[in-house]
């Protein structure tokens, strides 16, 4: 949702933000590092102050990093490819909001002490700022033939448990040290990552759902170094994970390995019959063994997707010193399994084990703003019943509602709302143009507000939806909000004189349309809002502070508000009409769709007291 502060917490860094802030994030090392040149300290690479990403931002990044083990392959030892990666982390971590990074394994091609060394030597960069990451083991750091309890090895020695201990992310290790867990928080809630040895033994196995028994309502992301070898395709270890682990456990909703090339994507069922993500990312038979390559999850919950994004830091440092065809080649990888989207519907897809609570119904009396004329909810009523009598102003000023038919139309009570809506019910309006029918409700004869002129400001909410079935030709311009009259009438006679005074319309987008006449001015005043989806709800909103007018849909500002000088709104002391539209004095349309609360108030309200806040 829109408000005043959305852009507070940093989170207007975007993918393409990130991608031009690579080189600024990696240029220092330069081709200098390739040449041997010293290397900054971490200090003097990262930002002041120790890592700190933002746990309540809905926009995160997730960094992996396949097998390095050619840069780390006995006398051929090179960090300067992985250190630039791990100083992207450090620099650009708050822009990016990076939270965690998750290594595949295969860290080195032999597993020696010398070659362990070394590469431990440049993790420590996120050592010394606090950075969460995780290891695993790759066939080729540990000896292949064996599971995790094969017992110490050079890579348990400097990347076991004891490493990172005091972490913040970090959760616990199985006995035997190779496997590990790690929680991080982002989006206001815990993510568990779930880092498995190249194999499970059946210890590591038992671990393993211990781990997720106990953390039951985190999302998991599961990785190791060997899982996916093809599109849509599992090793058979691979298939061996699958069957049993993630099959059965519906909180891993995302695998990541590598040890295979080329890059590849899967999508398995799970047994609760949803979509587990399965990928494959490794770059090792690429140019300078992948030259440290990164896979950016960028995660937004707002918009229910993963952006994923395969760059080098490495060479995009050494950019401005020129780089050969091959180099320019592998700045940043855009094949279809290197740099794509992936969407997730993550409050459906973490329902089974952390199901949102929908937001209570709150009671009219809280809605009562200072200032309010009338408060229309319809909740309490059967769904599906005919709407019959009177509808109450649940504001106690007396702007009741009656109901007109037109034709053979009906008007329903509803169960469905917006999710944001103060009370759960809604009115079903059947409006048709070809021919004109349907039912519509109309403020009484000497209602308060039939005579209310705004002169210091107003606020008009409702809440809406149409059906899928919904066509421009049969049900454009149906009224939500509006009041009868026409502007002849009135003596305003600029423009079309047949206009009503007032009406919160659909055009044919279908999209909200603010249209009056103001006290200070003859002519229509307009304010146009966005096509709006259909089989979705949404809350608008026009406000007049006494001089000037903005909608809002869903707590945002339309970009169609006029500058212009509007003052009231003019009336003839006739009645308010909801899910009607009249033109030349005649009902003309009626809403074809649901309407949710409608409020009315004498003064402009700011976004913070909307009815969907």
């Amino acid at each position: 949702m829109c408000t005043e502060h959305d852009h507070d917490r940093g989170e207007a860094a975007q993918a393409d933000a990130g991608r031009r802030t690579f080189l600024r994030a990696t240029a220092l090392i330069g081709a200098a590092a390739t040449a041997g040149v010293a290397l900054p300290t971490a200090a003097e690479a990262a930002p002041a102050g120790r890592w700190r990403p933002d746990p309540d931002s809905r926009r995160f990044t997730l960094v992996v990093m396949p097998d390095t083990q050619y840069l780390f392959d006995g006398p051929s030892i090179d960090p300067a490819p992985i250190e630039a990666s791990l100083r992207y982390l450090l620099e650009q971590g708050r822009e990016e909001n990076i939270v965690f990074l998750s290594h595949l394994g295969d860290l080195t091609e032999n597993g020696t002490e010398a070659e362990i060394e070394a590469a431990s030597r440049a993790f420590r960069l996120l050592d010394r700022q606090g950075v969460g990451y995780s290891m695993v083991a790759g066939n080729h750091d540990v000896r292949s033939s064996t599971d995790d309890q094969r017992g110490p090895t050079p890579y348990l020695a400097a990347f076991g448990p004891e490493r990172f201990e005091g972490r913040r992310t970090f959760g616990g290790a199985s006995p035997d040290g190779y496997n590990s867990f790690h929680v991080f928080r982002a989006a206001g809630r815990e993510w568990l990552v779930l880092a498995l040895d190249w194999r499970l033994s059946p210890k590591g196995f038992a671990w393993a759902k211990e781990v997720i028994a106990q953390h039951p309502k985190a999302p998991v992301i599961l990785t190791t170094h060997e899982l996916v070898y093809g599109d849509d395709a599992l090793s058979s270890y691979g298939q061996k994970l699958w069957d049993q682990l993630i099959a059965d456990h519906d909180q891993i909703f995302l695998t990541l390995n590598g040890h295979y090339w080329p890059t590849a994507r899967a999508v398995k069922k799970n047994a609760a019959g949803n979509d587990v993500h399965l990928h494959l990312t490794n770059y090792q038979n690429r140019y300078y063994g992948g030259a440290a390559m990164i896979r950016l999850y960028r995660f937004d919950l707002d918009r229910n997707t993963i952006d994923v994004e395969t760059v080098s830091p490495w060479i995009l440092g050494r950019a401005a010193e020129g780089l050969n065809e091959l180099e320019r080649q592998e700045i940043e990888l855009t094949g279809p399994d290197d740099r794509f989207s992936v969407p997730i519907d993550f409050e459906q897809r973490f329902s089974g084990f952390a199901p949102v609570p929908a937001r209570p119904a709150r009671p009219a009396a809280g809605m009562l703003v200072r200032g309010t004329l009338a408060y229309w909810r319809f909740d309490g009523h059967e769904d599906g019943a005919t709407v019959d009598g009177t509808v109450r102003d649940v504001s106690g000023r007396g702007n009741d509602l009656t109901v007109v038919r037109v034709g053979d139309g009906t008007l329903t009570w509803s169960a469905d709302h917006h999710p944001d809506q103060p009370g759960h019910g809604s009115l079903r309006f059947h409006g048709d143009k070809s021919p004109l029918r349907g039912a519509y409700l109309r403020t009484v004869e000497g209602a308060p507000l039939n005579s209310a002129t705004f002169e210091r400001g107003y606020t008009v909410e409702a809440f809406y939806k149409v059906p899928g079935t919904w066509t421009a030709s049969r049900n454009a311009w149906g009224g939500l909000v509006g009041r009868t009259g026409t502007g002849g009438a009135a003596g305003k006679t600029e423009g079309d004189p047949d206009e009503p005074l007032t009406t919160l319309s659909l055009s044919d987008g279908p999209g909200p349309q603010w249209a009056v006449r103001p006290l200070d001015q003859q002519g229509i005043a307009t304010n146009w809002g966005h096509e709006t989806a259909r089989e979705t709800w949404w809350h608008v909103a026009v406000v007049n502070d006494g001089s000037h007018t903005t909608m809002y849909v869903e707590g945002c500002p339309v970009v169609r508000n006029p500058t212009a000088r509007s003052v009231g709104l003019t009336s003839l002391g006739l009645p308010w009409l909801l899910g009607g539209y009249e033109y030349a004095g005649r009902i003309d349309q009626i809403h074809h769709g649901w309407l949710g609360d409608v409020r009315i108030v004498d003064r402009a309200l700011p976004v913070s007291q909307f009815m969907n806040h």
